[in-house]
């Protein structure tokens, strides 16, 4: 169970949980609407890149399900290896989506491309932060630290012979 930065991991993960699992749930139970309305406002950051196709669309939707659950239970449970997990996890499904839309640019205006690319990196980016609060020193409590031996230059270490 992680002791330290559980307040930042949990808001991390709540935000990947959220930004993730609302646009799965959409693409499901909606799946031409999203193709043709996302985002609700704005509307052709992904019909910007056809042809529709159903099957793919619904498959992206499910992955992101499932990651939104495993970043969710993360959250929620708090184990070190599980946090770890999700956070690998999230970075590896997310950052190659980020890398392609990055070469895809001209059919999206300025802001659109600014505002897709930002929340794309935030969804690549974010879980590397959640993985280095969840890992090493960054999880040793101050009275870990304080029991760990320091280091001693060698005449101290040798006077103690």
């Amino acid at each position: 169970m992680l002791q330290r930065h559980t307040t930042a991991i949990r808001a991390a993960l709540g935000y990947l949980t959220l930004s993730s699992g609302l646009v799965a749930v959409s693409i499901l139970v909606a799946p031409r609407a999203f193709y043709d309305d996302f985002p609700a406002g704005r509307g052709n950051w992904v019909s910007a890149q056809p042809p529709y196709n159903e099957h793919l669309i619904r498959d992206f939707g499910a992955a992101g399900l499932g990651l939104a659950i495993v970043a969710l239970l993360a959250a929620v449970w708090l184990d070190r290896r599980l946090v770890q997990a999700a956070a690998i996890a999230m970075f590896a499904g997310s950052l190659p989506h980020a890398i392609y839309h990055s070469t895809t640019t001209e059919a999206l205006s300025t802001m659109d491309n600014v505002g897709t690319l930002g929340a794309l990196y935030l969804q690549a980016l974010l879980p590397l932060a959640v993985l280095y609060l969840a890992t090493g020193a960054r999880q040793q409590s101050p009275a870990d630290e304080r029991a760990r031996p320091r280091w001693r230059p060698r005449a101290a270490r040798e006077d103690r012979s």
